[in-house]
């Protein structure tokens, strides 16, 4: 008989063995659409990782290297081929004087026909006499030697500079970093001007972001990491706060697409977290994300650990691994984070043939269908083997990955796994090709009751031959 230790130790993907009544092969059905990868890592011991949007075909990453002494990229067709990709280190520190202490959070931009890279160097004496450099490459490939250090990008103080990035909006193009300000007690804050070129500014820095929220000041008093993505009318930032251990999250910055960037009235402060530690998944510390695409599909790229508790400075623990999950998106237009997700295979959600504006979640742990669900990790699910039956499947909640739906009764739950016969029969299902829509999916439970939506509740059903109660009986996957 399968055990809850060894499920959980495979994050509730195990091949159950045993017999389920009724149980039948389960059939092909559609999954997501887009290849966004499950793995969890993507990469292990690259912290700060950025990704690019997809350039030529190819993706490109680089990250923070546990050594902080050089520059790496590696590329791939897809992001699930990051992870086995040849990484080529373009840019190694010197061995003393100027930028020979630690290297940070490089990233790679693509302007005007040649690739830059931005990263933050110390010294060898003073390694945390932090300042930010700038690459340049003329080659189409950035894996490819050829890189010259264009010097230091100069900013309005010489005083620690860290986590720049750039992005061109409505013809312009703008720089993005955190610095530590004279006179204000912070370690970093958030500051954007316009380029005159990718080597240098051409107006005077904004302050947009000061950390003072509860939240942001864990620690050190950090705003850092910013990340944009331009989507429904809107400039979003995305920016790391508070130290790096399991405190570290992320929040978020909005501006109206119309507005003057440059003046910091623009801005306004998310007043909560919008990502960060969830102890259920065992992810501590997410932040320092980026953003790309998969097609249609936005992509959050970020860092977490699989632990909270460090020996000694969190900074050179050197496992915050590089993950990937996709971004969704609240009926406002503004993003939905979710959680950051543990191991398991693809994620799904769940939206009803006869309610497709709709998705089925779970709320006080009990299966119901609503609409515009902005605890988006509410409604994430994993289909992984049955408990009790070949060619049987359960469904795992993401957020609560030791929860399963379960029948009991007239009650369709998400219920903490118990190692027991009557557990794995009212939590496995026969999943097949949609009673109304082939290209669906239905889940059957015994002969011929299948999971059903009935007015927002997620019921037991026998539809039979009837038109309506089959469109009920099947779910699209998103």
């Amino acid at each position: 008989m399968i055990t809850r230790r060894s499920l959980l130790a495979t994050g509730g993907v195990l091949a159950a063995t045993g017999a389920l009544a009724s149980a039948a092969p389960v059939s092909a059905a559609a999954e997501p659409a887009a290849e966004v990868p499950t793995r969890n890592p993507l990469v292990e011991q690259r912290a700060d990782p950025f990704i690019t949007p997809p350039t030529d075909g190819m993706y490109y990453l680089t990250g923070s290297v546990p050594e902080y002494d050089r520059v790496v990229i590696r590329g791939a067709s897809t992001l699930d081929g990051l992870a086995s990709a040849r990484e080529r280190t373009i840019w190694r520190r010197p061995a003393s004087g100027k930028m020979g202490g630690y290297i940070w959070a490089p990233e790679l931009h693509r302007v005007d026909g040649k690739w830059y890279v931005y990263f933050a160097a110390g010294d060898k004496d003073e390694p945390f006499r932090i300042r930010t450099y700038v690459l340049e490459s003329p080659n189409a490939d950035p894996r490819e030697g050829g890189w010259v250090l264009r010097g230091q990008m100069v900013t309005a103080w010489d005083t620690f500079t860290l986590d720049a990035t750039t992005f061109a909006h409505r013809g312009k193009r703008y720089f993005l970093w955190a610095q530590s300000e004279p006179g204000i007690a912070t370690n970093s804050n958030l500051y954007i001007a316009e380029m005159a070129s990718p080597l240098a500014l051409k107006t005077t820095p904004v302050r947009i972001a000061t950390p003072t929220l509860s939240w942001e000041v864990l620690g050190f008093k950090v705003n850092e990491g910013p990340a944009v993505l331009i989507r429904n009318g809107r400039v979003f930032v995305t920016y790391s706060a508070s130290a790096t251990d399991a405190r570290y999250c992320m929040g978020l910055l909005t501006a109206d697409e119309n507005a003057n960037l440059l003046d910091a009235r623009s801005w306004t402060k998310s007043p909560n977290p919008v990502f960060a530690t969830h102890a259920p998944t065992s992810q501590y510390g997410p932040g320092h994300n980026s953003f790309t695409t998969v097609g249609s599909t936005d992509v959050l790229v970020y860092h977490a650990r699989d632990y909270r508790d460090i020996t000694g400075d969190p900074l050179f623990d050197p496992n915050r691994h590089t993950r990937v999950q996709r971004l969704h998106w609240n009926a406002d237009g503004t993003p939905s984070f979710g959680v950051p997700v543990g191991r398991g295979g693809p994620i799904s959600r769940l939206s009803p043939l006869d309610a497709p504006a709709l998705v089925v979640r779970h709320y006080e742990y009990r299966l119901r269908v609503d609409g515009n669900v902005r605890e988006v990790a509410d409604s994430q699910f994993r289909f992984v083997p049955g408990f009790l039956g070949a060619g049987t499947v359960a469904v795992q909640s993401v957020n609560f990955p030791d929860r399963y739906v379960r029948v009991d009764g007239d009650a369709i739950r998400i219920d903490p796994f118990e190692d027991t016969d009557a557990y794995g029969r009212a939590a496995s299902f026969v999943r097949v090709p949609g009673l109304a829509d082939r290209a669906a999916v239905s889940l059957r439970v015994g002969a011929d009751t299948y999971l059903a939506h009935d007015n927002g509740r997620v019921v037991l059903s026998r539809p039979g031959s009837d038109r309506d109660a089959r469109r009920r009986a099947t779910f699209r996957l998103e």
